[in-house]
């Protein structure tokens, strides 16, 4: 087992393949898949599942489909076959070659159909979508708030003959009926307590150019109809969904046994909900579309596209998504536990960087004017592997503005004048002069160091209470930095008065971009995703907007700051 036991104890999923095997169900086999539909991006949702069937799958030296389940023309994309693959395998995983479409399946799926049609359990309903629903019937609520279903009510089409059905199936396939015009549906029981089960549509007459079977096809199955077959098709052992598939098992179950075909297990298992986020595909898309985002790979979106571009690490995520396990019923999980996962993983791999984000000048009036020289920065004091690097030093320095107080308070022991603080791998410095505009807003300050105590520490053993990042003036790359928050104000996004639109609870300052900053020189030429930590301040990636002379960086996450702590409890 990859996983350890106490792990394994948590999880129900992997409690239910961990018997089959014992008792030699499926002959011992454990086969998996994930099925997305080329509709839209994967997101942080996405990754549960991907973690789940591919993970069972590495436990038990199992196997893993990678299947599209592309039975609607309307929304599906090869652009979005391409983001799935390329996404999972980001994620680390890999179907072996397993790469299969449910459209592939489209011939066999007819053919079933026509068997339960030839077995009076399938027939042509010429009900209209709201006629439809409306001969279903719907759940209802007494005065005590009991659930009641009232039976639904038979379509006048129902008992059409096998012939009449046959007939009017084929000439739905050959396109002579308007689309809408008639649909084939299971006959089931329409008085089932499970509104899902009143004869649901298999197949409905739709004209669309499918991006992998053209037009061949007028008639499209639904996916229900598609699921479960695909499934069996493949020889799925253990087909696992999410938890708003519970309600349609009993139907996955009738159609396998009514066509008689091997039978996979269905599984259900709680969705991921992550506070201050929405993982709905339908309001992501509308974010996008909107313009509220700049595209599925906005580093504000919950999506993989978006959570790489900001400089999330897969390894995180995998590691997210095992913390929070697999549960038999949604919850709520705090996006603080994921950015815990990310920060904890970057600390060990990322290597440290000086950067400045809001800079104010430090001139060392007794550092010879036109020197500089390299000192020894280490690279991440986590991983003694990842060595040393050299960061120009020169009499003119940026630190950050708010390292910088003219009246300082109490417990505020960063320089201010007179005081000695550390410069990070080079000298102490102690502030004499400060120098304002015409506006009274300081432009510079002017210090001296202390030649002896270069790579930080000092000869006669005295000590300083704050050690500064900073960057050398003449070296250093001006930058673009992109500060991003939650992209919603509230955890519950949906959270809103009654009346008003969920889309009311966007962070205006999602996202605040900084265009003055300075970094270290060699940043400059990283490559774009490459990730570290800028001391002090938080983690960030470089992002594929950069141009040789501009080089963008978006914070993937922030570290702790003391000092903020003690501003915040006043």
């Amino acid at each position: 087992m990859a996983e350890n036991e106490t792990y394994q104890a948590l999880d129900f999923i992997r409690e239910i393949v961990k018997a089959d095997v014992e008792s030699g169900k499926n002959d011992g086999r454990v086969h998996t898949r994930f099925p997305p539909e080329p509709n839209g991006y994967l997101h942080i949702g996405h990754a549960k599942a991907i973690c789940l069937n591919f993970g069972l799958a590495e436990e038990y030296n199992g196997l893993t489909n990678l299947r599209f389940d592309d039975t609607n023309p309307t929304k599906e994309k090869d652009e979005y076959v391409e983001a799935i693959q390329d996404d999972i395998h980001w994620l680390g995983f890999d179907w072996a070659g397993r790469l299969y479409y449910a459209s592939d399946y489209f011939d066999q799926l007819y053919e079933w159909a026509v068997e339960l049609i030839k077995k009076g359990k399938a027939y042509v309903c010429d009900l209209t979508d709201e006629e439809m629903s409306e001969y279903r019937g719907a759940n209802v609520f007494n005065e005590e708030g009991k659930r009641i279903t009232p039976p639904g009510k038979n379509s006048p089409y129902r008992d059409r003959s096998v012939e009449e059905n046959l007939d009017l199936f084929e000439r739905m396939k050959n396109g002579e009926f308007p689309d809408g015009a008639r649909t084939l549906r299971a006959r089931i029981d329409m008085a089932h307590p499970n509104l899902i089960m009143r004869d649901p549509v298999m197949y409905r007459i739709m004209r669309k150019h499918h991006f992998r079977q053209g037009d061949k096809w007028l008639l499209y199955p639904t996916y229900d109809w598609t699921h479960g077959q695909s499934d069996s098709i493949e020889g799925i052992t253990h087909s696992i969904c999410d938890v708003s598939f519970e309600i349609h098992r009993p139907l996955y179950d009738w159609f396998l046994e009514a066509l008689e075909i091997y039978h996979p297990r269905q599984y259900e298992f709680g969705r991921l909900n992550l506070t201050y986020t929405v993982l709905s595909k339908r309001y992501l898309r509308q974010l996008v579309e909107d313009g509220h985002v700049a595209g599925w790979d906005d580093p504000r979106l919950p999506t993989l596209r978006g959570m790489r571009r900001r400089g999330y690490t897969p390894e995180a995520i995998r590691e997210f998504c095992r913390r929070i396990g697999i549960s038999k019923s949604d919850g709520i999980v705090e996006i603080q536990n994921l950015e815990h996962c990310v920060r904890e993983h970057l600390n060990k791999t990322a290597p440290r960087v000086m950067a400045v984000l809001d800079p104010i000048k430090v001139v060392i009036t007794n550092y010879p004017e036109g020197q500089s020289e390299e000192l020894d920065a280490i690279n991440n004091p986590e991983d003694p592997n990842a060595g040393t690097r050299q960061v120009p030093f020169s009499r003119e320095l940026y630190i950050e503005r708010d390292d910088f107080m003219e009246d300082p308070p109490k417990k505020f022991f960063r320089l201010a004048p007179g005081r000695e603080v550390r410069l990070r791998y080079a000298y102490f410095i102690t502030c004499h002069e400060v120098v304002k505009n015409e506006n009274g807003e300081i432009v510079e300050l002017r210090c001296t160091y202390d030649p002896a105590t270069r790579g930080g520490d000092a000869p006669d053993g005295r000590k300083v209470k704050a050690t500064l990042h900073w960057v050398s003036a003449p070296h250093a790359a001006r930058a673009e930095v992109r500060l991003y928050d939650y992209l919603f104000t509230r955890e519950d996004p949906m959270n809103v008065p009654e009346g008003e639109d969920w889309k009311a609870n966007l962070n205006p300052r999602s996202v605040v971009i900084n265009r003055e900053a300075r970094l270290e020189p060699m940043l400059k030429d990283a490559e774009p995703g490459f990730r570290c930590q800028f001391e002090r301040l938080g983690y960030f990636c470089k992002d594929p907007d950069s141009t040789p002379d501009t080089p963008v960086f978006n914070r993937t996450v922030a570290l702790k700051d003391s000092w903020k702590k003690v501003q915040d409890k006043g």
